[in-house]
């Protein structure tokens, strides 16, 4: 059976149909291996005619660069179609255009993000599936143990530690063939705590953890400071040498996307691992900025394509 995609059109006021047009033009791959979910009239521009399965939409709804309910309800309608065709076997990957929180929000549907919509419909937790965000630019990668929550809001206990980085562990075997992977994990408080004077949470929560993930044969770093981690890999990005690492875990949010954004933001992929089936997306946002006018950039999305194609 062909490789099939399926791509969501994400928030249509703002830059998702453009460089979804963007990308598969300038990619030319073939009608059999992509279905886009969205709207056809939103796909006016592409130099092929790929399948649309069409989601309810009304050119009225348009209000480029603004957040709309409307908007937020086509993208999560978007997002349940290409579950529907997950769990049917019709696809192979998803890849997804930009959302926004708030209009996700504004039309009733309480979710931090795509990665949530996506585990809460695809998840089977009887085969200890949960939603992953890693990062992905080369072989430099990102694990974040938290996501979209507030910095007073994150708690590492020694139970998330153990579950996450078995879980990319697995992962990285699983889907990146790496066979013994090298799991560098970062430290929650500067310089590592320095032995309880800057926090006690490596020596408390951390250690244990490493020492059960060790035991199950899961090779991880001790907590390192997250500074000392990322020069090492912007070095090897920069001098285009392999990653010292195959992932770095990242305590919260910014810790973890700072350095891969700064160092690779045109070529990182945000990549939703640990379900079913893997989905891939800009690492960008909807950009209502530079909505309709013509002058978003596909680089990242040609990324995420051709991470699942």
């Amino acid at each position: 059976m062909n490789k099939k995609i399926a791509i969501t059109a994400g928030d249509f006021n703002g830059i998702g149909p453009e460089i979804i047009i963007k990308a598969l033009n300038r990619l030319n791959i073939s009608e059999n291996n992509v279905v886009l979910i969205g709207a056809s009239s939103l796909f006016k521009e592409l130099n092929k005619y790929y399948e649309t399965i069409e989601i309810p939409f009304d050119e009225n709804w348009l209000c480029v660069g603004k957040e709309t309910a409307e908007a937020g309800e086509f993208s999560y309608n978007c997002l349940l179609k290409a579950c529907e065709m997950a769990k049917a076997g019709q696809i192979n990957a998803i890849v997804t255009a930009p959302v926004s929180k708030n209009a996700l929000h504004l039309a009733g549907h309480d979710f931090s993000g795509q990665t949530e919509v996506l585990e809460a419909n695809l998840a089977d937790s009887s085969k200890d599936e949960q939603a992953e965000m890693v990062f992905v630019a080369g072989d430099f990668r990102v694990l974040l143990l938290s996501r979209h929550v507030a910095l007073k809001d994150v708690r590492i206990t020694k139970e998330l530690l153990v579950e996450k980085i078995s879980r990319i562990n697995r992962v990285l075997k699983n889907n990146f063939g790496i066979a013994n992977p090298k799991i560098a994990l970062c430290s929650l408080n500067p310089h590592a705590g320095e032995n309880g004077i800057l926090g006690c949470e490596e020596k408390d929560i951390f250690v244990p953890a490493i020492q059960c993930l060790r035991g199950s044969g899961v090779a991880v770093t001790d907590p390192m400071p997250s500074d000392t981690l990322f020069v090492k890999a912007a070095k090897a990005y920069l001098d285009k040498q392999p990653q010292p690492y195959d992932v770095y875990c990242a305590c919260y949010h910014d810790q973890g996307l700072i350095p891969i954004k700064v160092l690779a933001m045109d070529k990182t992929v945000n990549m939703t691992a640990g379900l079913s089936i893997i989905r891939t997306s800009p690492a960008h946002g909807t950009a209502y900025d530079i909505a309709g006018k013509g002058i978003a950039d596909e680089s990242s999305m040609i990324c995420a394509i051709k991470q699942v194609i």
